[in-house]
């Protein structure tokens, strides 16, 4: 008999970003990381033979927490990667809804019909980890291995398992990030003994490092974005209000000819204009973020830094610093920026690393 232990990864920035991912690679969040090692917590004392995992980065940074303490190598496989999502990939969810919200609402709940130009079916995703899967049991008969892979990919194999259909399985959530699920392998025949159980996350030494929770109105799609030219009439609006919150004398002159050297982002939920990040003129720096108060406290804010991240990083860039009054010390803190300096207005200036950690 082979046991077996699926690990969904850590939280990802494409998670926290509202990003979707597919087969593009991405880090873990600092939430991530911290999940990381609540998982090397639980595994303690559990036998583990051998570690496979996913060859994208956030799944193989999860599984050091088993392969790590053991001295054992991550074994990088192709087959448990993601679903390719296609032309989905690096597309917010907020901008997938506002283009195909139908495809978006069978990419979860009804598999079976999901298709999307570049993209494997989910069919095709199952055939290939299904396949991976029992070679990998039959090769280790009495020994017990981890699997690390995705929420797409582990929701497909435990419903197999459980003897739902594709249709079936639309009806079923993933887990967690580091959800861990328990098979059992014999005579060709998988047994589910548990599945995406996260109580590693439900301690009090874990939680108290929480400093942000779930909220039910920040699970909406996400935002979009648009570029503005310099002189879009929204574009000026939002500036305003961005600048009004910094108790400033408001300079449109001064603002349409800051935008000629740097990149605007308008974001959106729906139809409706949430907020503002412009970028530049320097590589790295965040010159202007703003979110109306109707989109606070939702989960939004920290979108709007993804944008930066991402944009940042494929300009090679590998920092992110921003000015910001003392106020936003805390939101900040919470997503990985530590203070460095102070800006000649008093300004605190936050910077994050979003350099890919070595493994």
């Amino acid at each position: 008999m082979t046991t077996i232990y699926l690990i969904r990864h850590a939280e990802a920035e494409g998670n926290l970003y509202r990003i979707v991912q597919g087969h593009r690679d991405s880090t873990l969040t600092d939430r991530g990381w911290r999940q990381v090692e609540a998982l090397r917590k639980r595994f303690e004392g559990v036998r583990i033979d051998a570690v496979y995992s996913s060859d994208l980065y956030r799944a193989r940074a999860t599984a050091t927490a088993v392969s790590k303490p053991r001295g054992l190598p991550i074994q990088g496989v192709a087959d448990l990667r993601e679903i390719r999502v296609g032309a989905w990939e690096e597309l917010t969810f907020g901008e997938i809804a506002r283009r195909d919200p139908e495809s978006l609402e069978n990419f979860g709940k009804h598999m079976e019909k999901w298709s999307v130009p570049g993209a494997e079916t989910p069919q095709e995703v199952l055939d290939r980890a299904w396949k991976f899967l029992n070679r990998v049991a039959a090769a280790h008969d009495g020994e017990t291995i981890a699997l690390v892979s995705h929420g797409y990919i582990l929701r497909l194999l435990l419903s197999k398992i459980e003897g739902m259909t594709l249709e079936q399985t639309g009806s079923v959530p993933h887990g967690d990030n580091t959800a861990v699920s328990l098979l059992e392998y014999d005579n060709g025949a998988f047994r589910v003994i548990f599945r995406d159980d996260n109580q590693h996350l439900k301690t009090p030494e874990y939680l108290k490092t929480e400093r942000t929770h779930k909220r039910e109105n920040a699970l909406e799609t996400g935002l979009w974005f648009h570029e503005f030219p310099p002189d879009a009439p929204l574009f000026a609006e939002l500036g305003a209000e961005a600048v009004s919150v910094l108790k400033r004398k408001f300079d449109y002159a001064r603002l349409l000819s800051d935008a000629e050297k740097r990149v605007t982002l308008g974001a959106y939920l729906g139809d409706k204009a949430a907020g503002i990040v412009q970028l530049g003129p320097e590589t790295g720096w965040i010159s202007m973020l703003y979110l109306r108060e109707a989109y606070r406290r939702r989960g939004m804010g920290i979108q709007l830094i993804g944008q930066a991240v991402m944009r940042t990083r494929a300009a090679g860039g590998t920092h992110i610093r921003i000015a910001a009054p003392l106020i936003t010390t805390t939101f900040f803190a919470v997503y990985g920026f530590q203070p460095v300096d102070r800006a000649d207005d008093k300004r605190i200036i936050f910077e994050k690393d979003i350099r890919f950690p070595e493994l």
